[in-house]
Order: structure tokens, then C-alpha cells, then sequence
């Protein structure tokens, strides 16, 4: 009988876990891991954090030791894409012409940086961030200090880039067309927190307003926003979100949405294919609706599920999705996921003045998301408290005399 291979498109954090956990499994078939770019799989938070910064080291990133995927026989294929997949015929069509027959294949292909589409966006300086040679690049260009630095968009990446800009001693302008930072992620209550945050440390901010253009010759000099205004500008980081790397599973004929679209096991519309990571749109059996989430902990956790239903094991990813940030002084952990409108309060435990509270997002009275700001060790009761099926004690909720593992 011939030997099974397993193919992985996308040398990610989910493609190297899944890869991991094919091995940890007893799987003895040949794996394949596929991946653009030439570095080996690496973790992306410290991009807009410890390796921006410079705290943490290029080789601190990887998944893996770079003697691992020889050692537990992972084939890694670096440098190389994609570009088809003959479902048919069970095989990945790379780049260089070669056909990589599987039995089973993961997809975990990712997302990419939306790009601004207006006049001078070709200019020198202006940076996107995504990759470690991305991080290297901006690092390079923030780290003299004394810059002038606009960033565009305040959501998460656009937060950590200013933040680390600032701790670099540049000047700091953040253009944002929502209300506040992060208002469309956490709403108005936790948006004016982190607005206040960044006032705090200096940082300019620019809301109602987009990006109109870019002023330069051959580098940019300044930004030009929706309303007319041109702010000076040496360093420009854009983070207005990211899209789903789906053009390969559109091109087979997978059911494609936001995102590629999977069970609860991450199974495609084909019995044979996978995806996990930012590209994988899944049906999340304990928030009851489908979710795609661009964070850390599903390309941790939804990497091994996927590896394990591809063994034809019992596996269903059900980890509510989680996120961390590092700004400043303020440490936070986001579980579950709030949907703008979809609550009715947030209410809080702790001090939210002095940044160190837990805040709770309520629809019918239900916990559908919480917040961790500088209190630690919580994570496991709040993923209980959203996975309960009744409504906590409200006044019990916001006590903080009364331990969360007495409400989880």
C-alpha cells in the first residue's frame, strides 16, 4: 500500500502546529509543508511587539528550531507557492510546475494587509506590516527616533505600531475614519479607554478622517486626509485590516465566503481538504454562528484540530477566540468576540481609571465576551462564564470581593 502524504499549504503558526501535531499523533505518512516566503514558520505577535521593539530576537519567533522539521521528517518547502489545486486528481500545483499529490490537505494560507488605493500610495515610506521582513524594515525605519510617524488605522496593529513608535522616541499621528480606536472591535465604552491611553503618551489622534493621498518625491513627506488636512510625515504604517488568502480554494471550487468555509472540524466543502488559520471560517459550535478570527490563539489552536480530523480523529474546534495586547503600561487579554451592536452594556469589575479591571460584554444578560486589563491568571474563568448556560449574578459579576472562579 502506497504511503500516505499529507500536504500543508502555508508555513504559518496553523500549518507548523498542524504539522507538529500530525507527528505527536503517530502519523508515519510523508508531510509536506508548503511556504511563500523563505523563512520558516514563525508567531506574528511579536512583530508589532517584542521584535519591533527589539526586546525579542529574530530566531525567538519560530515555531521550531530549525533542526525540528528534519528531525520529525516534516518536508519544508520554502520559497515556494501555491498555485492550483487539482482536486480530481488529489494535487498541489507548485510555482516550479511540480504536482504534489495528497491524501488529505491543509489549507493555511492565511491573510494579507488590505492595501490603500489612493493617489502616492507607491511612495517610499510608507509600511504595511505582516511578515518579519516587514517588522524588520519598520524597526529600521523607527528605531532612529525623532521621526514623524502617522499611522493609519487604529485597530490593533495600527495601536502596537504606535505605541512601539512612541516608545522609540518618534512623534506619533494616528488617523482613524471611525469614532475612536478599536470601535468597531470593542465599541464606544472600550474604544474611549484606549483613546485615553494614547492621548496620555503623547500620541496625536485624527478620527472621523481617512487617507486621501500621499505627498512626496520618491519618498513621503505627508499625509493628506479625507478632510483636506496634510499632516508631515518621514514614516507612514498602514493597518486597516486584512483579507482572507482565498484565491487558491476559489480557484478549486471550495465554498468560499469570508474566508474559506469549514464544520466545526475545519473540513471544506470537500471531504479531502482542510483550512485553519485567518483563512479558515468555521462554525463554532459554542458561539452557535460562524466565525473567521485573524488572531494568534486560533492559528494555535485550530492548527492540531484540523490535524487531527485530517487523521480521521474526533475533533472539533471550540476554543473561544482570544487575543493579547501590550501597550504601554497596559496589559490586556480579550476573550470571546463583541459584536458592535450585539450587546447591551458592558459593565466592570476593578478600577478602570487606574487600568486594572476586568470589563464584560452582556446581551440578555449573557456574558458573550470579557476583558482582562492588567489582572492576571483569569482567562479559564472567563471562558466559563461566556460558555455557561445561564446569566450570571450581575452585582456577583462586578464584585470584585467575589473570585471568578466562584461565578465560572
Amino acid at each position: 500500500m502506497p504511503q500516505e502524504t499529507f500536504v500543508i499549504v502555508g508555513a504559518s503558526l496553523a500549518g507548523a502546529k498542524a504539522a507538529e501535531t500530525l507527528r505527536r499523533e503517530g502519523f508515519e505518512g510523508r508531510v509536506v509543508l508548503v511556504g511563500e516566503e523563505v523563512e520558516r514558520p514563525y508567531e506574528r505577535p511579536p512583530l508589532s511587539k517584542g521584535f519591533l521593539l527589539g526586546s525579542d530576537s529574530r530566531d525567538s519567533t519560530h515555531v521550531h528550531p530549525a533542526e525540528w522539521y528534519e528531525e520529525n521528517g516534516v518536508e519544508l518547502r520554502l520559497g515556494t507557492a501555491a498555485t492550483s489545486l487539482e482536486r480530481e486528481g488529489h494535487a498541489v500545483v507548485l510555482a516550479t510546475g511540480e504536482r504534489l499529490r495528497y491524501d488529505r490537505l491543509l489549507l493555511a494560507t492565511g491573510a494579507s494587509p488590505r492595501r490603500l488605493d489612493v493617489p502616492g500610495a507607491r511612495l517610499g515610506g510608507i509600511h504595511y506590516l505582516r511578515t518579519l521582513a516587514d517588522a524588520a524594515m519598520l524597526r529600521a525605519a523607527l528605531a532612529p527616533g525623532g521621526r514623524r510617524v502617522v499611522v493609519a488605522g487604529a485597530g490593533w496593529i495600527g495601536l502596537e505600531t504606535a505605541a512601539a513608535a512612541r516608545a522609540m522616541g518618534n512623534d506619533v499621528t494616528i488617523i482613524e475614519p471611525e469614532p475612536g480606536p478599536l470601535h468597531r472591535h470593542l465599541g464606544p465604552e472600550l474604544s474611549a479607554v484606549f483613546a485615553g491611553l494614547h492621548r496620555r503618551h503623547g500620541v496625536n489622534l485624527d478620527f472621523d478622517q481617512g487617507v486621501a493621498g500621499f505627498w512626496g518625491a520618491g519618498q513621503v513627506s505627508a499625509v493628506v486626509t479625507s478632510g483636506g488636512a496634510e499632516i508631515p510625515a518621514d514614516v507612514v504604517i498602514v493597518g486597516i485590516g486584512a483579507t482572507p488568502n482565498t484565491a487558491l480554494a476559489e480557484r478549486a471550487g471550495l465554498e468560499v465566503g469570508d474566508g474559506v468555509l469549514v464544520d466545526a472540524s475545519l473540513r471544506t466543502s470537500d471531504p479531502d481538504i482542510f483550512a485553519a488559520g485567518d483563512v479558515a471560517a468555521w462554525e463554532h459550535p459554542v458561539l452557535g454562528r460562524r466565525v473567521r478570527v485573524e488572531h494568534w490563539a486560533n492559528a494555535l489552536d485550530g492548527g492540531p484540530v484540523a490535524a487531527r480530523a485530517m487523521l480521521g480523529r474526533e475533533a472539533v474546534h471550540d476554543a473561544l477566540p482570544y487575543f493579547f495586547t501590550d501597550q504601554y503600561e497596559l496589559g490586556m487579554e480579550l476573550t470571546g468576540v463583541v459584536t458592535p451592536g450585539g450587546y447591551d452594556e458592558v459593565v466592570y469589575r476593578g478600577d478602570v481609571e487606574s487600568l486594572e479591571f476586568v470589563a464584560f460584554w452582556l446581551a440578555a444578560g449573557r456574558v458573550t465576551a470579557a476583558m482582562n486589563v492588567n489582572v492576571w491568571d483569569v482567562t479559564d474563568d472567563l471562558r466559563r462564564i461566556i460558555a455557561a448556560p445561564a446569566a450570571p449574578d450581575r452585582h456577583r459579576l462586578t464584585d470584585p470581593k467575589v473570585p471568578l472562579s466562584d461565578l465560572a
